[in-house]
Order: C-alpha cells, then structure tokens, then sequence
C-alpha cells in the first residue's frame, strides 16, 4: 500500500493516523518532566529507556531540552547488558535522574535492577537474590568495566534490599 492507502478495513494505516494527528505545532513531552513517576511508586515505577540491551552507544538525556542523545561509545568491547534508562521525576546526588538497569545498589549514582512489570517471565521476582548468580556477575561485572578504557574507575559496591532501592527512590522524587 502507499501511505495514502486504506488497510483492507477501510481504515486508514496505522502510520498514517499517527502522522495525521501531527500538526506543525504538536507538543512533545519532555520525558523528565513531563513524564509520570507511576501512580505505584516506589514499587511500581515508569522507566524511560534511554539505551537498549546490546548497545555500545552511551545514550543520555539532555535535561534542557529533553532530547535523548548521544554522550559517547564505550570503549571496549563490553555492551549494556539490559535495557538501561532512567525514571522521570526523580533526581539523584549526581543531578541526574535516577538510573533503572531493567531487568539495586545503594555522590552516588545509584543503579537500580528492575523487571518489567509486564513481563512474564520476570514479573514474579521481587528482589535480586532470585536472580542467577551469573546474571548479578554480568551486571556487576559490566558496571566495573563499561568505563576503564576511558581512565574512569567504578567501584560496584554490594546488591542492595528492594527496601533500600523504595527508599532511593522515594528520597530522589
């Protein structure tokens, strides 16, 4: 079909509505911002992702004009090992948002794990200790690593209690 093709419903694509409903002065959420925490905060958060698993791109948010670009490519070989972004409405000691590796540890710059709430197969874990030692070896180990090549050391301090991870949180918002 050509985008101005109708699907075989009648209605117009799905692409095509969505580039209907854009006017020239369409507003754009600044996803910091604008962006809700989540009405189940601090267990239950929203996640904006600012780099998906597998990527050597260091992606970051612009908190000026809320555009999410490129801050640098990692140097060696190592890649994110989970969707890695952060949650809006927050703010940690580093001025930054709260980072969210989705899939906690306690200037900090704290890290925290968390699963997809509507992923079936991690929905049912509630603290890092369900995880397999070697997935909490990736992650502690890509977080040791992901900055050497740049003369930058990260010391990876111990998991903490999903208690812990509620109370950074609530202490960021």
């Amino acid at each position: 079909m050509s985008s101005g093709e109708q699907s075989p419903s009648g209605a117009p694509k799905l692409n095509e509505r969505i580039l209907s409903s854009l006017s020239k002065r369409s507003v754009i959420a600044h996803p910091w911002h604008d962006i809700e925490i989540g009405s189940e905060a601090p267990h239950i958060v929203n996640c904006v992702v600012e780099i998906t698993k597998g990527s050597k791109v260091k992606y970051e948010l612009d908190k000026k004009t809320g555009m999410i670009k490129v801050d640098r490519v990692l140097y060696s070989s190592v890649v994110y090992p989970h969707n890695y972004g952060f949650i809006p409405r927050t703010l940690c000691e580093d001025n930054d948002p709260l980072d969210i590796l989705v899939l906690m540890q306690g200037e900090k710059d704290d890290k925290l794990i968390a699963v997809c709430a509507d992923d079936p197969e991690y929905r049912h874990y509630t603290d890092f200790k369900q995880l397999p030692p070697h997935r909490l070896a990736e992650i502690r180990r890509f977080f040791e690593d992901y900055k050497k090549n740049e003369n930058k050391e990260v010391a990876v301090n111990a998991f903490l209690s999903p208690e812990t991870a509620i109370e950074v949180i609530q202490n960021s918002t």
